[in-house]
């Protein structure tokens, strides 16, 4: 069961990898995920001191009035990955150019994951290509 998902890193960015992690929650924002109230809009990945986080992510609270005092919707979450895992992912970001971005949110044998792309960012001109191309095949479904 799919919670939330980036459709804005799907235009924006050419997925070259993907990677499924954990990630590091409180009990309340469980049920914030799992009641369908996060958005990944303008969050990103990053790697430091041999972890990765997960940031912007926001989680508005389950129960406004119920939240401890201080509560950041948009706090980091760490993500639970292998250290493996994560030198590779550092290395391959650093290396070439590319970007770590979290594409959806999902329920996997009841935990909560988030899968990670390895991604290439789009140039304006592969935007318009792409928003071609599909009003192209658009127009062809619909004949």
């Amino acid at each position: 069961m799919e919670f939330a998902r980036n459709k804005r890193a799907y235009f924006d960015y050419n997925i070259l990898e993907r990677l499924e992690a954990g990630v590091e929650l409180k009990g309340f924002e469980v049920k914030a995920i799992k009641s369908g109230r996060m958005n990944l809009g303008g969050s990103y990945v990053v790697a430091k001191d041999g972890e990765a986080y997960l940031l912007n992510a926001d989680i508005p609270p389950y129960q406004p009035l119920n939240t401890p005092d201080g509560y950041d919707s948009k706090r980091s979450r760490r993500l639970l990955l292998k250290k493996g895992e994560v030198k590779n992912l550092l290395s391959k970001s650093e290396s070439s150019g590319l970007t770590l971005v979290p594409l959806r949110v999902y329920v996997n044998h009841s935990l909560i994951k988030v899968e990670i792309g390895l991604a290439k960012s789009r140039k304006a001109k592969d935007k318009r290509d792409l928003l071609k191309k599909r009003a192209a095949l658009r127009e062809v479904r619909e004949a």
